[in-house]
């Protein structure tokens, strides 16, 4: 493997490792709460931010449309974390309609753009291999605060400040690999096991394989690793179960 390819590849893993080390410990509480489609409403409320940022702020910088999608962001989250409170028998209903609502308004809002279609493409499957090191900077500084909240602060983190937590590491996530792996990163690891280790590891194993795929294949990276953590993930869940079918007949 050449220099070139390395350093195209080592960004990308360490920005999936990035994303993994925050959504490896919220998937577990998605799951335990039974919102399981709050990462794709946030995340394309995110991306929404990102699509009015760019169409109307003409030659917006990085940071005024990182701005617009946290804004975005924040404001889902405080709509759920009331909605939460007030019917939280309907919070998944919500949850769905906020999703749709702003993946159709991406839409309307692309459609008379003239690269709409490449730039929702980017937004969902992302473009996990023009990442730098550079841009990984900031990211591991707001997940490393926001892991020390969560641990440091566990029943204010898990209760009053979940929803605003995880808008913040969905929003960042979202422009860094795309709508597809977040929902991947965050659920597909959780779903097979609570332990962290075990599902740092099932997400690295997938994200170390779709990547070298991907430059095998000549495919794109984001969509290719959702499909390498989906068979790692269910590889390990069956691994799990017959070691438990083993114990029990012992």
């Amino acid at each position: 493997m050449n220099h070139n390819l390395l350093s195209i590849l080592i960004p990308a893993f360490l920005a999936g490792m990035l994303v993994l080390s925050t959504h490896v410990i919220l998937g577990r509480e998605v799951l335990k709460r039974g919102i399981i489609f709050i990462d794709l409403a946030i995340a394309q409320i995110a991306a929404l931010g990102v699509v009015v940022a760019s169409a109307y702020l003409h030659q917006a910088s990085g940071w005024v449309i990182q701005l617009a999608a946290v804004g975005h962001a924040l404001l889902a989250a405080i709509l759920l974390q009331w909605t939460d409170k007030h019917w939280p028998q309907k919070q998944e209903a919500i949850i769905g309609c906020l999703f749709v609502l702003a993946a159709s308004v991406s839409l309307l809002i692309l459609a008379s753009q003239p690269h709409g279609q490449e730039h929702l493409h980017d937004l969902l499957a992302g473009q996990i291999l023009w990442v730098n090191t550079f841009d990984l900077i900031p990211v591991a500084l707001i997940y490393a605060a926001v892991i020390a909240i969560w641990f440091s602060l566990p029943l204010w983190a898990q209760q009053q400040g979940f929803y605003i937590l995880f808008a913040i590491v969905i929003t960042v996530a979202v422009q860094l690999v795309g709508v597809y792996l977040v929902f991947a990163s965050l659920i597909m690891p959780a779903l097979v096991t609570t332990r962290l280790r075990i599902a740092y590891l099932i997400g690295g194993i997938g994200y170390i394989l779709g990547l070298l795929l991907s430059t095998v294949l000549d495919l794109p990276a984001g969509a290719l690793i959702v499909c390498t953590l989906a068979l790692v993930s269910i590889g390990a869940g069956f691994l799990h179960r017959a070691c438990l079918s083993r114990l029990c007949t012992r």
